[in-house]
Parts: structure tokens; C-alpha cells; sequence
């Protein structure tokens, strides 16, 4: 079975090859992306956002060989988790805005879209996702965090969604907003610009534990290894089933869900993990 290992120790802050605003490294089955601007607060900019799309991209090619990743984990470096998006890439697109030709399209929406692609690759992938969130959870950040299958946060961590009081929207967030803290509480943030310490966050759901900072690497790894416990084939079709029972009635998927859990029940998986069961150990998963 594949085992979860220790994330890799906080320390200097030097890119992996091939990425200047991210870290990547992977340990195990666990991929660990570390967001890389400290001086920014972790500021999403947009080779940022370029750079999360291409880690989780090479983590989903590894599927089916050994040493596949299972699990994506996000956190921040310096402290902070992420300040939202970065004001200079934003300057810049209004510049390109006011100077583009009538019908071209318009560099601001091209950011903000841009974002947008990166939280659903984020939402859907069949990877599982955990957040590890400190200081700053702001904005965009706010919006990964509430993409994330599992949110874990230090105590002192700050959250804010303050769009509204800049002038903006919170755009491409909103959907997953809504998903994660229900359609009263999102709209409740977005119209006071909302703010919200760590134990709130964990009230209304947003975080799933909390823990002190000298708490954090042990509470991670627990949750690592549970993960990996599980059958890799199985969370991902439970993943996407779960995508799809948010916007249909359970009546119209019973055939659907019945033909998945068939499918799985049949499988090298389901066997190993049946089979396992029955001899009271634990089960190893096949690469597939």
C-alpha cells in the first residue's frame, strides 16, 4: 500500500526546476506545492496561476505507473497562505484594456478567466486536494481554500474576502463559495467584504480542523495517510460522482451510481479491498 510520507521540511525558499513562483516536490504518493512569493504574501500571479495548472497537470499524467502522485497538497511560503491575486498583473491588464481595439478581447476578463480555469482544474481533478492554510488566506485565496477536498488551517490564520470593498466582484470564487458555505453564508461574506478569524472559518466549514502551528506537520500527515489508505480508482469516481449529485436530484443518478459501484465492486480494487477486509489486513493497491 502506498504509504503517506512526512512533508517535506520548511526552508529555503528556491524554485524546483522549471518554476519560479511555485515549489513542487514530491515525497511518496504526495505531491507538496508550495506557493513561492513570500514577499508578496503569496500574491497569485499570473505565471503563478500558469505554473499550479502545469504542477497538477504532471501530477494527473503520473496515473497508472509507479510512483503516481495520490494527493496534491497547497500551502504557502513565509507564513502566509495567499493574498489573492497580484495588483501588478491586474495593473497591468487595465493598461492592455484601455489600449486594445474595439472587439479584441479584453485582458482583464483574460486574467480573470484565467484564474477561474485554475480553480475548476483544482475542483475536478480525480487527485485529492488538501490545503494547508497559515496567515493570509485572502481573495483568490480564499477561493482555493474552499476548492480544496480538505482544508486544514493553523489557529492564528486570517481569512478575508473583501472584493466588494475594492470595487470588484469575486468572480470566479463565487460558484465554489457557495458550495462550500452554502448560499446564505457566501452571499453574507461577499456583501460586508467579509473577514473571518480561524475558528469562525471552522464554524461555518470552511476549514475542516484546526490545530497550533507546532500541531500542523503531525495533524497533515494524519490526514495524508488516510488518504492514501483508500483505493486511488475508487476516490476518483467518488469524487466525480459527488461533482455531479451537487446539481441532480438523487433519483436521476441511481442508475448511474449503481453501474460506478458495480464497476468498482468488479474491479482489481474492489477485490483486493473485499478481499482484505476478510483477512483483516490491510490492502495494497495495484498501480492501475
Amino acid at each position: 500500500m502506498d504509504s503517506a510520507q512526512a512533508a517535506p521540511e520548511k526552508g529555503a525558499n528556491s524554485p524546483a526546476p522549471g518554476y519560479g513562483h511555485i515549489r513542487a516536490e514530491q515525497v511518496g504518493a504526495v505531491l507538496h506545492i508550495t506557493l513561492n512569493r513570500p514577499e508578496a504574501r503569496n500574491a497569485m500571479s499570473l505565471q503563478m496561476v500558469a505554473e499550479l495548472q502545469q504542477a497538477l497537470q504532471a501530477a494527473e499524467a503520473t496515473a497508472g505507473s509507479e510512483g503516481a502522485v495520490r494527493v496534491v497538497v497547497l500551502r504557502g511560503a513565509g507564513g502566509h497562505f495567499c493574498a489573492g491575486a497580484d495588483l501588478k498583473d491586474m495593473a497591468g491588464a487595465r493598461m492592455r484594456s484601455m489600449q486594445r481595439e474595439a472587439g479584441a478581447p479584453d485582458p482583464i476578463a483574460e486574467v480573470n478567466a484565467a484564474f477561474g480555469r485554475l480553480c475548476v482544474a483544482y475542483a475536478q481533478t480525480p487527485l485529492a486536494v488538501v490545503a494547508v492554510l497559515e496567515g493570509t488566506v485572502m481573495g483568490g485565496g480564499f477561493g482555493l481554500a474552499c476548492v480544496a477536498d480538505v482544508a486544514l488551517a493553523e489557529d492564528s490564520a486570517s481569512f478575508r474576502l473583501p472584493e466588494t470593498s475594492l470595487g470588484v466582484v469575486p468572480a470566479q470564487i463565487a460558484p465554489f463559495l457557495v458550495e462550500r458555505l452554502g448560499y446564505s453564508q457566501a452571499k453574507r461574506l461577499a456583501v460586508t467584504g467579509g473577514r473571518l478569524d480561524a475558528a469562525a472559518a471552522h464554524r461555518l466549514g470552511l476549514v475542516h480542523e484546526l490545530c497550533s502551528a507546532d500541531d500542523l506537520p503531525q495533524t497533515l500527515n494524519r490526514v495524508l495517510s488516510d488518504i492514501v489508505a483508500c483505493a486511488p480508482g475508487a476516490l476518483a469516481a467518488t469524487k466525480s460522482l459527488m461533482q455531479q449529485a451537487r446539481f441532480s436530484p438523487a433519483a436521476d443518478l441511481v442508475e448511474q451510481a449503481a453501474a460506478v459501484f458495480a464497476h468498482s465492486a468488479q474491479s482489481a480494487e474492489g477485490l483486493e479491498g473485499m478481499t482484505a477486509f476478510l483477512q483483516k489486513r490491510k490492502p495494497t493497491w495495484a498501480v492501475t
